[in-house]
């Protein structure tokens, strides 16, 4: 076996660690901020052991590392730039597999119904913030929220919305986000709070996109 050989070998261990949708939800989930196996199980929808299996895959490829606090082990991402490509995946497949195109579009089927729920850009959310239009909504769990959010966003779980809603105002464009494009809090969150008279769009990407893009967080 050849040297380059040995190399792309070694380079399809990548593609192999993410070869799995239980994977991506737990990079996903760790795109928000380090966590203990325990709270990525809950959000993944799985068993510790199931998801601590998934993470040792992701820690071979080099994907994430841990560090044991206690009894417990913290697991985090190992660099910013895994987003980029758990973006640029997304994007791939969105433009060349007709099953990807049909599922988001599944996904997201209000948004296109009569254009009331269209997605706002990221170009078109710094535009707001910068002219001081928009509030931005972060509809994610608060741990996630304490971990790194958008300048100047309220935080309101999607659970709690109903009984938060004077935290909000009505004479603004409100715009929800949540862990990223296929995060379907803040669709649901626009959904609720379109149908009780807010003006709000959800942001078409999320947290995640918008820290790896080098912009400003708290």
């Amino acid at each position: 076996m050849t040297a380059r050989q040995d190399l792309l070998d070694t380079l399809a261990q990548v593609g192999k660690a993410l070869g799995h949708g239980h994977r991506l939800a737990l990079l996903e989930r760790l795109a928000q901020g380090e966590a203990a196996v325990e709270t990525l199980a809950d959000t993944a929808d799985l068993t510790v052991g199931n998801a601590s299996a998934h993470l040792q895959h992701l820690r071979r490829a080099g994907l994430v590392t841990a560090t044991r606090a206690g009894k417990q082990m913290i697991y985090r991402l190992t660099d910013q730039r895994i987003v980029t490509l758990l973006g640029l995946m997304g994007d791939v497949a969105e433009t060349n597999l007709a099953e990807m195109e049909r599922l988001v579009s599944r996904l997201f089927a209000d948004d296109n119904s009569d254009g009331a729920l269209e997605a706002i850009s990221r170009d078109e959310l710094l535009s707001g913030l910068r002219g001081g239009s928009v509030t931005l909504l972060d509809v994610r769990p608060e741990d996630e929220f304490e971990a790194g959010h958008l300048p100047d966003a309220i935080n309101i779980p999607l659970e709690q919305l109903e009984a938060m809603l004077e935290e909000l105002p009505k004479d603004r464009e409100i715009v929800a986000y949540c862990r990223g494009p296929y995060c379907v809090l803040s669709h649901e969150a626009v959904q609720r709070l379109r149908a009780l008279g807010y003006q709000v769009r959800r942001f078409d990407e999320g947290f995640p996109e918008w820290k790896a893009a080098g912009l400003p967080v708290h």
